[in-house]
């Protein structure tokens, strides 16, 4: 994710009248402590709100919450800060709140997509979905994102949630032709076919992909299933097998062994 970019300036004025030196050199000192307190207020809001987002992982929201207020008094102007504030109110069902923020942080960086993207996924969870692909698609197509496929993917989860397929499938591929190498977006694809009974097209997808770049245990449980559903009990065999020996420990290896166990 990058960082914003902070311009500062250098003081130049400069006084001729020897009575205003020490004025002068008064106002420099000031204004060169007020840029350092300046940066040191930001550096450590920027510090809580990673402390906040990771609290907000753990599901710990006191805390999180506690961090966050914290940023906002350090550095009220920060985007950042907004943002994800604006997330956790959402984790805590104030709405009001929520949008209030996420408008505060789209006020204060208006070209910054990484803050279209998350008001986006706000959106979408909140079941607004043309807003929410609407604010996708505009940060997709934002010369300054330099990763539009997660934003055309995101707008691809959105509209199969709406069970708007068809757009769904257009954004999926989409992503995949700016990222041909992207594997949630070729994930999402198959899933799609998948549920649509579209068997040859997402096991195809799947196979093409992971011949071409790397396997991923949420494509290899996909296989699976779709192997299953194909009668195809080799090749379920064959996913299955490089999940456990690829990927073992892991969530999808153990919804395998569930798939296993029960197999209809």
């Amino acid at each position: 994710m990058s960082k914003p970019i902070h311009n500062s300036r250098r003081l130049t004025a400069m006084r001729l009248l020897a009575v205003t030196l020490p004025a002068l050199l008064l106002a420099a000192c000031n204004t060169t402590s007020s840029k350092l307190s300046a940066q040191k207020a930001h550096d450590a809001a920027a510090y809580n709100v990673q402390l906040g987002i990771a609290y907000m992982n753990q599901g710990d929201l006191e805390r999180a919450k506690d961090k966050l207020d914290r940023a906002a008094t350090q550095d009220p102007n920060s985007a950042d800060v907004h943002s994800a504030r604006a997330t956790l109110y959402a984790r805590l069902n104030e709405t009001d709140k929520a949008d209030s923020e996420f408008r505060t942080a789209l006020r204060l960086a208006p070209n910054d997509p990484r803050m279209v993207n998350n008001y986006a996924v706000y959106l979408c969870q909140s079941g607004r979905t043309d807003e929410g692909v609407k604010r996708f698609l505009e940060a997709a197509k934002n010369p300054l994102y330099t990763t539009p496929e997660i934003a055309y993917t995101n707008a691809g989860v959105c509209l199969h949630t709406a069970k708007k397929y068809e757009d769904a499938r257009a954004n999926f591929m989409r992503a995949l032709q700016v990222r041909p190498n992207y594997a949630e977006a070729q994930y999402q694809l198959a899933n799609l076919q998948f549920e649509r009974g579209e068997y040859p097209a997402a096991r195809t997808g799947i196979d093409t992909f992971i011949s071409t770049y790397q396997a991923t245990p949420d494509l290899l449980l996909l296989g699976v299933r779709v192997a299953g559903a194909q009668g195809d009990r080799l090749a379920a065999q064959k996913y299955a097998r490089k999940l456990k020996l690829d990927f073992p420990g892991t969530d999808q290896a153990r919804a395998l062994a569930g798939l296993e166990h029960n197999p209809g």
